[in-house]
């Protein structure tokens, strides 16, 4: 498998004009064994059921059946199950949770997008990407509004992107570079599988498939096309200003030298998403002033501070160094804070019976993947405010255990000398 993506990948990038064939052959034997031990055991099962464990019992029987339907073109992706989980803000999120067999197809499919889509996709583009991560893309914002002559941001979100993904546009894109009728068709086959909720198959006319494997990348594709070359081919050119880009999956931040620039792009931008049979959220697009001369200019016009903008879980706001220089600074957006507090808190409810040791290991797994995430320059006080509201929700839980109540903080400290609970602290630097 290595071998051949290998040379999908040198083909895709020393001829980037030409249209890829034959590339189905990928999907070989080899490759969907390596798929399916790469495959995570404890995810929840789709509409057959089906554990790892399970299929694993009669792998050869299964894969060898598989392949089979593959060549016969008899085989047909199954209908996603989708489930709801909560959000922080009482809401509930849609997830689809394909069937095993589906994953291993989805999972190789996905690593031979990869190979032939990571020569195509811009350097603005940073979701779900090898190599790049969501520091890396706040690092970059970080970087263009300090260094470049930016002061205007355009603050924008697609209305449920992921929902709305018109499947004809999408075999157009992926025809740009991929000639291969019986990959095109089953790439097709999945968007087309349809969704099983209370028992009931609906159509999926729209969208890309809810939880698959290759969602991110078919996005990403997508928001190429639509978005990423339109902004670096025509925006900028036309803009009489410096003006940048940052994507990550559907969630983006546009920077301009000039206010009659961010503006032209805002209206523009509108236009361009509906002819792809995409809208923004008009509620949550704002263009705002923001940069080096933000606060002095609003200081001047009696305006206030310079607004803020939230971007992967952060809010980014004006700030000034310890020797008074401009710096773009975070801290962890209201939202996110809330969300994850409740989060944290319903799982503790949820297991407050678990043997203490356990539940302060796990406990601080959460913690430390909290950290690892919003521990970044500038947030330390967000950071500390988190440990400090799951400390006192860890208390609230264990008192629970007890009618009496007894546990106080005294207490509570002498079984942290036992079990401590992990300490924040800084993870990344963004300067670094």
């Amino acid at each position: 498998m290595e071998t051949k993506l290998t040379r999908i990948a040198d083909l895709a990038k020393r001829r980037p004009r030409m249209k890829l064939q034959t590339l189905i052959h990928a999907l070989d034997e080899k490759s969907l064994k390596a798929a399916h031990s790469a495959l995570a055991a404890d995810r929840a099962t789709g509409i057959d059921a089906v554990t790892k464990e399970e299929y694993d019992d009669k792998l050869q029987e299964n894969i060898d059946n598989l392949l089979e339907k593959m060549k016969r073109q008899a085989y047909k992706p199954q209908p996603v199950k989708r489930v709801y989980i909560p959000k922080g803000d009482g809401k509930k999120r849609p997830l689809g949770l394909p069937a095993y067999e589906d994953k291993i197809v989805q999972k190789v499919l996905n690593e031979i997008l990869t190979v032939i889509y990571e020569v195509e996709f811009l350097d603005c583009s940073y979701g779900f990407r090898p190599g790049r991560s969501c520091h890396d893309a706040l690092k970059k914002v970080t970087k263009i509004i300090e260094t470049k002559k930016v002061n205007f941001v355009v603050d924008a979100d697609i209305k449920g992107f992921f929902d709305n993904v018109d499947h004809g546009w999408m075999v157009k894109f992926l025809q740009e570079r991929i000639q291969d009728p019986n990959l095109l068709k089953l790439i097709q086959r999945f968007l087309k599988a349809g969704v099983m909720q209370e028992g009931e198959v609906y159509e999926t006319d729209t969208g890309t498939p809810q939880g698959g494997i290759i969602s991110p990348t078919l996005a990403n594709v997508y928001l190429h096309y639509v978005l990423d070359l339109w902004f670096m081919v025509k925006v900028k050119r036309e803009s009489r200003g410096e003006a940048y880009l940052i994507r990550y999956a559907d969630d983006f931040v546009c920077f301009f030298q000039y206010q009659d620039d961010a503006e032209a792009f805002y209206g523009k931008m509108i236009e361009r998403l509906r002819k792809f049979n995409l809208e923004i959220a008009q509620d949550k697009t704002k263009i705002m002033e923001f940069g080096r001369f933000a606060e002095e200019r609003r200081i001047r016009r009696n305006d206030g501070k310079p607004e803020t903008f939230d971007f992967l879980g952060f809010t980014h706001y004006c700030g000034k160094s310890k020797n008074g220089i401009f710096r773009v600074k975070r801290k962890t957006s209201r939202k996110k804070f809330k969300a994850k507090l409740k989060d944290i808190a319903q799982w503790l409810f949820k297991n407050m019976h678990m043997e203490i040791g356990d539940l302060v290991k796990k406990v601080n797994a959460k913690l430390i993947g909290h950290y690892r995430y919003y521990g970044i320059t500038d947030n330390s006080s967000g950071i500390n405010a988190y440990g400090y509201r799951v400390r006192r929700k860890l208390v609230e839980v264990l008192n629970r255990r007890s009618q009496k109540k007894s546990l106080t903080w005294e207490g509570f400290a002498k079984l942290e000398e036992r079990f401590p609970l992990a300490r924040a602290r800084i993870y990344v630097n963004i300067y670094g």
